[in-house]
């Protein structure tokens, strides 16, 4: 009898570790992993996605988190830097033993982190790349947010088209395949307008080429004018402009324009800048919660968000969505599901095709007019006309 009882006891001790054991699982914090460039070139876009993650990790948790549990964020500082991004992606994954992952910044990056997240069956939102590389090979767990690149000077192109603006100089930064995605959708759109590409030239060093290259557009004096490159040349383009005293009737670049800082970092030259954009923080804007995301991301930062800002939120709602409806954190469950969805995020309409690649949302034209950013395409969400 005696035995029995120590016997007993000994059982009940086993389940009553076991049931603190489950208790505690249940109670861990659900881990999301990502990388944020807080150095190099990718800096400007990278901190307002960073910003935004965090707005939502505390808006999320103050609501009690997700089935049940609080979320964590596990970022790391990939300094702009394929082999380093490659690296965290694979210490989140194998090591920190995240149970989702975010994107980084900018389609090079992507495409370095998705090949670790693909490797262990990882889903992954892409918050921030716009080529369509990554989606051109098997990938299974990548989904694109933004719309893509080739799609995003077609608003430009129409206005310059009714305008009468007939001629069109691009250059372009041919380190990544944003660009180049760029500059191919450019070349099939202008075709598609009439306007002719007086001028086509890449470079692969903008503080050494960027001289050259603005004078020979000067000599072709085009109608108007593209750069497509990141942060840094773009301001280095601006500035040589300015040294010039040279402007074409229309100036446009991605990235740089969209920043709510863009006119006080570059001043009066600001002015009639064209830029595509996913998204503007204007309450005229028609997508659900935009309004109080703006207020929200205002008073969490301290300032404006840009449209980085709202795709990085936008994806933490995806996952918000899909762990919700689905109840699980199983990736293959959520894959599954995000590749059926059609639903709208404060960025816009999601919608990607088999492969991944987003075919719902696309991007917006701005234009800088009296120090303010303007939306001047499409027509249906135009806050002002466009000028020339």
């Amino acid at each position: 009898m005696i035995g029995h009882i120590k016997w007993l006891s000994g059982l009940v001790l086993v389940v009553f570790f076991l049931c603190n054991t489950v208790h505690s699982a249940d109670e861990l914090p659900i881990l999301i992993g990502a990388t944020t460039s807080l150095e190099g070139k990718y800096v400007e876009p990278s901190m307002m996605g960073q910003e935004a993650f965090k707005l939502w990790a505390k808006e999320i948790n103050k609501k009690g988190g997700l089935l049940g549990r609080q979320v964590h964020l596990v970022l790391y500082n990939d300094k702009s830097d394929i082999g380093l991004t490659r690296q965290l992606y694979t210490r989140l994954i194998e090591e920190d033993k995240v149970d989702l992952v975010l994107s980084p910044y900018s389609t090079p990056l992507t495409l370095a982190a998705s090949e670790i997240s693909e490797r262990h069956s990882k889903l992954m939102l892409a918050i921030a790349a716009a080529a369509e590389k990554p989606w051109q090979g098997d990938a299974r767990y990548l989904f694109q947010v933004y719309a893509p690149a080739k799609r995003q000077f077609v608003g430009l192109l129409d206005i310059m088209a009714k305008k009468g603006c007939r001629t069109v100089s691009v250059i372009y930064d041919d380190n990544s395949v944003f660009n180049l995605d760029i500059v191919r959708g450019v070349e099939e759109w202008a075709k598609a307008f009439k306007i002719e590409i007086a001028l086509e030239k890449s470079y692969h060093d903008g503080k050494k080429e960027l001289p050259a290259l603005l004078a020979e557009v000067k000599a072709v004096n085009s109608c108007g004018l593209i750069n497509s490159s990141y942060p840094p040349d773009s301001y280095e383009l601006l500035r040589l402009l300015d040294e010039m005293n040279y402007r074409p009737d229309v100036l446009a670049m991605p990235i740089v324009p969209v920043h709510p800082d863009f006119q006080q970092k570059v001043g009066s030259i600001a002015n009639l800048i064209f830029g595509p954009s996913q998204w503007e923080p204007d309450e005229r804007i028609p997508f659900p919660g935009t309004k109080q995301f703006i207020v929200d991301f205002q008073e969490f930062t301290g300032h404006m968000p840009s449209f980085h800002a709202a795709s990085a939120y936008a994806a933490c709602q995806l996952y918000e969505q899909a762990i919700k409806r689905t109840q699980t954190l199983d990736n293959d469950i959520l894959r599954d599901y995000i590749a059926a969805l059609d639903t709208v995020t404060v960025l816009g309409r999601f919608k990607v095709d088999p492969s991944g690649l987003q075919v719902g949302h696309n991007s917006i034209i701005i234009q800088w007019q009296n120090g303010k950013k303007e939306i001047v395409w499409p027509q249906k969400m135009q806050t002002a006309k466009p000028i020339f």
